[in-house]
């Protein structure tokens, strides 16, 4: 099994940045893709950008290109997301997933593995 957990969320104005950490741990050999999650109450959950674990190939959905940066350490079974011109429309909860997957999906049910999910709450 691979463990995740997340770190860094936490109260943000509009325009001002934060970077989530996620800490992998256990068979970190399986992961394949890393990617980040969020999810809005009373809304599903929506993909925010993934990384290749090997290739280092990134994919961002519109919403947050441009805006936020995934990257990783694979030495330290890291992966971030720095998030940048923070709106209050990226208030959510943010999940790490990781996936041995062989593409770099953006559908949740494909991720085998998820972290517990860290607050972002941005104010206007």
């Amino acid at each position: 099994q691979v463990q995740l957990a997340e770190s860094g969320g936490g109260l943000a104005q509009a325009g001002d940045s934060l970077s989530l950490s996620c800490a992998a741990s256990g068979r970190t050999g399986r992961i394949n893709i890393m990617a980040w999650f969020r999810q809005a109450p009373g809304k599903g959950r929506e993909f925010v950008a993934n990384v290749g674990w090997t290739s280092g190939d990134v994919y961002y959905p519109d919403s947050v290109k441009g805006r936020f940066t995934i990257s990783k350490d694979n030495a330290k079974n890291m992966a971030y997301l720095r998030m940048n011109r923070l709106k209050p429309g990226d208030t959510a909860v943010y999940y790490c997933a990781a996936s041995g997957g062989s593409y770099l999906s953006t559908i949740a049910s494909e991720y085998e593995y998820w972290g517990q999910g860290t607050q972002v709450t941005v104010s206007s």
